[in-house]
Order: structure tokens, then sequence, then C-alpha cells
């Protein structure tokens, strides 16, 4: 059985859940982990110099329990599959399963990152990402000042560490131009992987 596991990252409201939705809805035998369904608890998530709660640092993140359900799947994807509820949308003997990897941070966790058979980053410009960033309902709200202050700086200080730790990314991406994507991913996967 061929295993793929597709990254999806890039920065805070780049579209990163839109595409991998869109992902899911044209591959097969597809399951998807979310970075953000690892953070740590609140009472866990340590207040910076810069004043605010540090949500948008590596360390705010669970990690190895990540990593560990990446390596659940990879034992085991038909089972994992099963075991989130994910019904197989071809026979069980399917040579191929895919699991979809979205999140902030993919790409500063060298382990995760090397588990990645391929990785996307998506960008948006500054002004687009503080407008998307503000229209959205967060179950802790960003209190003042956190964009500026905290999220943006975050990220292209991790953007800045991904490039210098020399791990390859497949493809820089504005997420206004993926926009049929999710095609030229699923294109990708069906030459490389179903047609003989």
């Amino acid at each position: 059985m061929r295993r793929i596991v597709i990254g999806i990252g890039g920065v805070t409201n780049g579209g990163k859940t839109t595409l991998t939705k869109r992902l899911v809805s044209v591959l097969p035998n597809c399951c998807v982990i979310h970075q953000d369904d690892f953070f740590k608890p609140p009472d866990q998530i340590e207040v910076g110099e810069d004043g605010f709660k540090q949500w948008d640092v590596i360390t705010a993140i669970d990690m190895e329990a990540m990593v560990n359900t990446v390596t659940a799947w990879a034992e085991n994807p038909v089972k994992f599959a099963r075991s989130h509820g994910i019904a197989p949308s071809r026979s069980e003997s399917e040579d191929v399963q895919i699991l979809i990897l979205e999140g902030f941070l993919l790409y500063n966790h060298r382990l995760l990152a090397d588990m990645c058979s391929e990785r996307y980053c998506l960008s948006i410009p500054y002004e687009e990402c503080k407008r998307r960033r503000s229209g959205r309902n967060y179950t802790i709200p960003d209190p003042p000042g956190l964009f500026d202050g905290h999220v943006w700086p975050m990220y292209l200080k991790h953007r800045q560490e991904m490039e210098e730790s020399g791990v390859s990314i497949g493809m820089y991406l504005s997420s206004t131009v993926f926009v049929g994507m999710e095609n030229a991913i699923y294109s990708k996967r069906m030459s490389k992987v179903y047609i003989a």
C-alpha cells in the first residue's frame, strides 16, 4: 500500500483549510490532520515579551502528539480512517492512501516536514491577511494589537526559519491563485499514482 502525505502549510488565514476541503472532495482514500487540533490548553500557553499569549509559536502545539497521530495513520491508514469515522471512497484494497496535513507551522518541525511527500505553502500579502484575520471569530478572541504585535511578526520569523532550514517546499502559492489548485494536485496525484 502506497502512502502519500501532502502538507498544506503557510500563513494564518491564507486559505489552507479551504484548499484542504477542496482536495478532500476530489482525492480518494483521503484523511486530514489539522495542526490546530493539537494546540495546548490555554493555561499552558506562555505570555511573551510582547505581552501576548504565544499562540503563534511551535511550543503552543503538542507536536509530539501530532507526529504520533501521523505515525498512527502511516501504520494503518484504513484503520485510522475507520477510527475517525471516515468511510473509504474506494475499495479498502486500494493501493494508495492519502493524508493531508494542514497547519501554519508544519515545516518548522523537521520530523513533521520530513513526513510530507509533497509540501505546499500558501501566502498572502499583509493587508489581505490582516483583513481576513479581523473577520474571523476565534474561540479565544484576538486582543487588540495581536495581529501587528505578534501574529504577523511570528509568521515572518517562522517563514525565514523554514527557508533557512533547507526544507524543500514543492510550491509557494498565493491563495488568490489556488482556484483550481485542487485540480492540479489531483491531476498530479492521479498521473503519478493511479495511471500505470
